[in-house]
């Protein structure tokens, strides 16, 4: 049986990705929910945008769009060497955000073992301990320690 007092804060969104259209679809949602976005970023605004190309500098990096009580619907536009490339059907990653380092790295670990790591877990411009993987059953997952 587990036992539910030791699990580690532990809060899990849906992460959709798209090929160029994530900001339209994200102003959709933002109309179907009445809601106004958390936060919303484009490529150009990262501090190292040198090797981004010129076509892509509008696409979003991250948006982020409250909905419901707790919930938290999360995207990007997919981009060659930017996580994994934008297919269809498999658009969407299941994200974990953590207030724990060490829980972190144990739940990484664990769900890539048998699957493959897109970005291992490490510390990122925007204040977080961030990593990627596919695991083995071809679920993409992010894992976040905020």
């Amino acid at each position: 049986m587990v036992n539910f007092t030791k699990l580690a804060f532990m809060k899990i969104y849906i992460y959709l990705n798209f090929d160029g259209q994530c900001e339209a679809a994200f102003n959709f949602y933002k109309s179907v929910f009445n809601k106004d976005f958390e936060m919303i970023s484009h490529f150009k605004d990262m501090p190292d945008s040198k090797n981004i190309a010129e076509e892509h500098m509008g696409r979003v990096m991250h948006v982020s769009l409250p909905i419901g009580e707790d919930g938290l619907l999360m995207g990007s536009d997919s981009m060659s060497g930017y996580g994994p490339p934008h297919k269809m059907g498999n658009n969407f990653s299941v994200s974990i955000n953590l207030e724990n380092k060490a829980e972190g790295e144990r739940i990484f670990k664990a769900l890539s073992e048998g699957g493959s790591v897109t970005m291992p877990m490490a510390d990122t411009f925007w204040n977080a301990y961030f990593g990627t993987l596919v695991d083995k059953f071809g679920v993409n997952w992010m894992v976040s320690v905020e």
